[in-house]
């Protein structure tokens, strides 16, 4: 905690709210998000299409407007879509704990969805642009907080669902409402060095940021890491059912809990000796192969049709968590950082909102994937098979990356001229 606090007074003030900002948001989220699906099945009574539906819509209103919230970013500053997410995210929590439709919940979910989509790529332009040279320990530290609220969130939320799920909800709304003051009263405006924003059009700025290929390069290189990471929501829950039954839930809640504590505790300690060993790009590389190698236990434990039994599967469960989160606290900071350098400090939220879009669209992809693998593992009695396609999707993409930096397309370029 001391190394958090030290990191954190160095940066300056904008940085530091940002970092709040972000503990907080998460907070709010993680409080509310874990529970929705069991309020609405459960005190609503909705049918199983119409929870799916409402999830669905939350989804795909953030990861399909990504690129909608960093365009929105790069042309008015970046405070002001951060404030209008907050707000809107206060309004839709609200929402959801007082509505009993289906359209106006629908509607609800949409609009929480649409507001992590306008405030999150403003947020990380915003935090590369006042971090300048010390983006890459900005981004550790800011993983810390993100992570930290991920962890809190669900414990908040399941003490406050012991009174009323609309009491989550309006608590969750609140922190987004004050959040929305703080930003207002304390948070300078912003934009991204040497741009007015707004001296092009929004058709010519996507496609300045679609013709540079070495960042569309790498949106792609970096798709497998996505789907890696993801599977804490998908194959390893599958598992722990797997091998546990209907102790399955909390196994998944341990690894859950798990992960967010190697984020939080390593982070900032991965990031220094990488940084003190490594170029950005063998970070990477070295961090991808860890994420795919994390799978490796389970792929070596899962030798039938089940997984393996008892202290084996947990031992192997929790070694994966650990070994996949820590890969992701290597690769995360240079992954940002990569992002800007590719982007010449132009249209840093755009690239931004691109890059989070082309990873949902991968997410999505990976998932119907990786399910569709592990319903076809379980039938042929080989979940091993699972786990190695981890493993390969794991290398494949590390080898991706080694590549592009090789042929020196992940190089800073030199600044653009304006858009036309």
């Amino acid at each position: 905690m001391k190394s958090l606090w030290t990191s954190t007074l160095s940066f300056p003030p904008a940085v530091r709210l940002l970092m709040a900002n972000q503990f907080a948001i998460n907070l709010a989220f993680y409080m509310l998000m874990p529970y929705l699906a069991g309020h609405l099945a459960g005190a609503l009574g909705l049918a199983a299409w119409a929870v799916g539906l409402v999830l669905g819509v939350r989804n795909f209103s953030q990861q399909g407007m990504f690129l909608i919230g960093g365009t929105i970013a790069d042309r008015f500053g970046y405070k002001a879509p951060i404030m209008a997410g907050c707000l809107l995210r206060t309004a839709g929590f609200a929402l959801l704990g007082v509505v009993h439709s289906l359209p106006v919940l629908v509607i609800a979910s949409a609009a929480t969805g649409f507001a992590g989509a306008l405030f999150n790529p403003a947020v990380r332009a915003y935090l590369a642009v006042e971090a300048g040279e010390r983006r890459v320990e900005a981004f550790a530290t800011f993983n810390v907080y993100y992570q930290a609220g991920m962890l809190a969130g669900p414990l908040v939320g399941l003490a406050l669902l012991a009174a009323d799920f609309r009491l989550v909800c309006l608590v969750a709304a609140g922190i987004f409402a004050a959040l929305t003051v703080l930003q207002a009263r304390s948070l300078p405006a912003r934009r991204a060095a040497g741009s007015s924003g707004r001296e092009s059009g929004v058709l010519a700025q996507w496609r300045a940021v679609v013709a540079n290929r070495p960042f569309l390069l790498f949106s792609l290189a970096m798709i497998g890491s996505y789907v890696l990471t993801f599977q804490i929501y998908l194959a390893l829950p599958l598992a722990a059912e797997d091998a546990f039954g209907a102790a399955g839930t909390k196994a998944t809640s341990l690894l859950f809990v798990l992960s967010a504590a190697v984020a939080v505790a390593g982070q900032l300690r991965l990031t220094r000796w990488a940084k003190a060993r490594w170029s950005g790009h063998q970070a990477l590389v070295r961090g991808l192969a860890l994420m795919g190698l994390a799978f490796a236990p389970l792929a070596l434990t899962s030798t039938s049709g089940n997984a393996a039994p008892g202290l084996v599967a947990l031992a192997a469960l929790a070694a994966a968590v650990v070994a996949l989160s820590a890969g992701s606290a290597v690769v995360y900071p240079f992954e940002m950082d990569t992002v800007v350098s590719l982007s010449g400090d132009r249209l840093v939220a755009t690239h931004y909102g691109l890059y989070n879009t082309v990873s949902g669209i991968g997410i999505t992809l990976g998932n119907l994937a990786t399910g569709a693998l592990w319903d076809f593992a379980q039938r042929h009695h080989a979940l091993w098979l699972v786990w190695t396609v981890l493993v390969l999707t794991g290398g494949a993409c590390a080898s991706a990356v080694l590549a592009l930096a090789r042929t020196g397309r992940l190089t800073t370029p030199t600044a653009r001229p304006a858009l036309a």
